[in-house]
């Protein structure tokens, strides 16, 4: 409940921005990534309309390899029921995925702190997360991010083999699934090295990357370069690792020059990850914890690319807002609920603007 409740207030804040502006509320959920992710789920890679342009504005016959298959593929199989099209399938998919990752989170609070309130906050926080409108659009978020909470359930509870399987799928979801990957395979290793738990943590330490291998041998088989995947973002999407020059160019022009309030926002958000990453050392949060939310953001940051997309690639590092949830749960009701309002509005607003104001935002 808490979790629709919020996205509810997202989505009455996005409908009277498209009223103000005359723009169609169902159009806006339906743009940007979502028409690649739909196109996909009607005629998988090999045929695509010919008006689909590439992050440069090009007709690219490679360009919707950069989508991972596990949201397209899931979304097409939902469509073959009689009456759901694509975009409804990709709706009612990720609804469920939204609910499966809020119920996970709210677990995951409980774990760390040991309180249900701050479980329910860190719901409530990631709901209303900057750019948290693509958990109500056809974009591969909310499915990626219900499988991460559970990997990383799973993997503090020593549930190996679930955590192995959670991560192989998220891994064929999102190229972000690489942070997950990594923190799973360190775990499992350290457990192997420990002695603990006997042989079982090599299920998970063989399973994890098997989603993300396979989708990346595929693509370099179909382009015929070993690095495929990694040539179709860059030529198509203007995507590599620069070790953050680009990230560090954006937010150092946007704070020292003359520029719009969402720009600066946008700045801040990204500053603001690495201030609550260092939050994130608190001993209370386990160190797994840490070290996923710490591979997404430099990730992240570490990329050139679109940038006011950041804070809506930063969604996956969840982790991020347990300190603001843990704080706010220790706090008097008046000031919890006070708070969590002002994150709500704010995250609401810059959603709702992105979609329907400010150009490039996706």
């Amino acid at each position: 409940m808490v979790y629709l409740t919020v996205r509810l207030v997202g989505l009455l804040v996005l409908g009277a921005f498209s009223a103000v502006h005359q723009q169609s509320l169902a159009d806006g959920l339906l743009s940007w990534d979502a028409d690649w992710y739909l196109e996909i789920a009607r005629h998988g890679y090999a045929d695509k309309d010919p008006s689909m342009l590439d992050g440069n504005g090009n007709r690219n016959p490679l360009a919707s390899m950069a989508f991972f298959p596990g949201f397209p593929l899931l979304t097409g199989w939902l469509a073959v029921v009689p009456g759901i099209d694509p975009a409804a399938a990709a709706m009612l998919l990720n609804l469920a995925a939204g609910l499966a990752c809020a119920y996970g989170l709210a677990r995951l609070g409980r774990l760390v702190n040991g309180s249900e309130r701050t479980g329910l906050l860190l719901v409530a926080l990631f709901a209303a997360a900057p750019m948290s409108i693509v958990l109500s659009m056809p974009y591969s978020e909310p499915l990626f991010c219900a499988l991460a909470v559970w990997t990383l359930l799973w993997l503090l509870e020593g549930r190996w083999a679930r955590a192995g399987v959670a991560c192989a799928l998220a891994g064929a979801v999102r190229h972000t699934g690489v942070a997950l990957i990594l923190v799973v395979m360190l775990v499992a290793l350290v457990a192997l090295l420990r002695r603990r738990d006997g042989a079982r943590p090599w299920s998970a330490l063989l399973a994890a990357p098997c989603g993300m291998l396979g989708y990346l041998g595929w693509v370099a088989l179909r382009t015929g370069d070993l690095d495929g995947y990694f040539q179709v973002r860059r030529s198509g999407w203007s995507s590599a690792p620069d070790g953050g020059l680009a990230t560090a160019r954006f937010v150092g022009e946007s704070l020292l020059t003359d520029k719009s309030a969402f720009v600066t926002f946008a700045a801040w958000i990204l500053l603001a990850s690495v201030v609550l990453l260092l939050c994130c050392l608190d001993r209370r949060i386990a160190w797994p914890l840490v070290v996923y939310a710490l591979l997404v953001v430099a990730f992240v940051l570490g990329t050139d690319g679109l940038m006011f997309a950041k804070p809506r690639a930063l969604l996956p590092a969840f982790p991020l807002l347990l300190p603001l949830a843990m704080g706010l749960g220790n706090r008097r009701a008046p000031v919890m609920f006070s708070g969590l309002a002002a994150f709500v509005c704010f995250g609401s607003w810059f959603s709702a603007y992105a979609l329907t104001v400010w150009p490039y935002a996706f």
